[in-house]
C-alpha cells in the first residue's frame, strides 16, 4: 500500500469537446503504464451517462471508468467516478455521489450546487492516490464551455483544486481541430492555460506545425511558453468502434 500524505504523479486528459477520444486515450495510457509495472488508477470527477457499471463495493460508476479499471487490471470502485449524473428527463438527472443516490436535480439546481460536491470528489481522488503509483484523470466535455465554468468540478476546476497538469486532445475527424484546440486554449484563464502541458490530436504529426503556428498567433501578446505536442496518441486508419473493439479484445486476452 502506498503511504498516505505523499503526493503521487497524476495527469488529467481534457478534450475540446465530447467524443474526441478522452476515454479511449485514458484507457490506453492505463494499460501502457500498467504494463510498465505501475499500479495505475483511472479517475473521472464527474460523468454524465446512463451506461453505468456496478463496482466491487456495490455502487455505480460510468461504464468508461469500469473499462479503464480493466485496463489498469484493478477492480472498479466508486472512487474512480465519484459524481455520476444519470439523465431522467431533458432537463434533470439522478445524481450519484460515491456510488450512492444523492438525489434528483434539474440542470439549474445542479449547476448552482455542484461546487458542494468538490470535497467528496477530492476525497475520492485522495483515496485513489494513496493506493496507486499513478492516477490518470479524464475530464468531461470541454473546459471551454464558459456557461458551465462557475463551480466547475469536471475540468479545470478540478485540475486547479488538485494541482494537476493537463493534456488537451482534439479529434481531426470532427473537423476544425486546430481551431478547437487553439480556441479552447484561448478562452481559458492564464493560470488554466499554464496547466496545459501538451496538445494531442487523432491525426498524423503533420498537424503539429500548423497548430503551433496558429497557437503562436493567438498568443502573441501573452507571456510564457507555449504547450508542447504529445506524440504517440495517433488514431489508426480505422473508425473508433473498431478501435474500441480492439482495445476490449486486448483487455480480454490480457495484453
Amino acid at each position: 500500500m502506498a503511504q498516505a500524505g505523499i503526493r503521487k504523479p497524476a495527469l488529467m486528459v481534457q478534450g475540446t469537446g465530447s467524443n474526441v477520444g478522452k476515454s479511449l486515450i485514458v484507457a490506453g495510457l492505463c494499460r501502457h503504464f500498467a504494463n510498465q509495472g505501475l499500479k495505475v488508477a483511472p479517475f473521472k470527477p464527474q460523468n454524465m451517462s446512463n451506461n453505468a457499471a456496478v463496482t466491487t463495493d456495490g455502487g455505480e460508476i460510468g461504464r468508461a471508468q469500469a473499462l479503464q479499471a480493466m485496463a489498469c487490471r484493478m477492480p472498479a470502485t466508486v472512487h474512480m467516478n465519484p459524481v455520476l449524473l444519470k439523465p431522467e428527463t431533458d432537463t434533470g438527472a439522478q445524481v450519484i455521489v460515491q456510488g450512492r443516490r444523492f438525489g434528483t436535480m434539474r440542470a439549474r439546481e445542479y449547476g448552482s450546487r455542484k461546487a458542494e460536491l468538490l470535497p467528496k470528489v477530492l476525497e475520492s481522488f485522495a483515496l485513489l492516490s494513496q493506493e496507486a503509483d499513478l492516477v490518470l484523470v479524464e475530464g468531461a466535455g470541454s473546459p471551454a464551455e464558459i456557461n458551465l465554468r462557475q463551480g466547475d468540478i469536471a475540468n479545470m476546476g478540478f485540475a486547479q483544486a488538485a494541482d494537476l497538469p493537463v493534456l488537451l486532445c482534439g479529434d481531426i475527424d470532427r473537423g476544425g481541430v486546430i481551431a478547437s484546440l487553439v480556441g479552447t486554449h484561448a478562452v481559458l484563464e492564464p493560470e488554466e492555460q499554464a496547466r496545459i502541458r501538451a496538445f494531442s490530436s487523432t491525426a498524423s504529426g503533420a498537424i503539429r506545425h500548423y497548430l503551433m503556428m496558429a497557437l503562436a498567433r493567438s498568443s502573441a501578446a501573452r507571456a510564457g511558453p507555449l504547450p508542447g505536442w504529445c506524440r504517440g496518441l495517433r488514431k489508426p486508419g480505422c473508425c473508433r468502434p473498431k478501435m474500441l473493439s480492439g482495445l476490449r479484445m486486448g483487455l480480454a486476452t490480457g495484453r
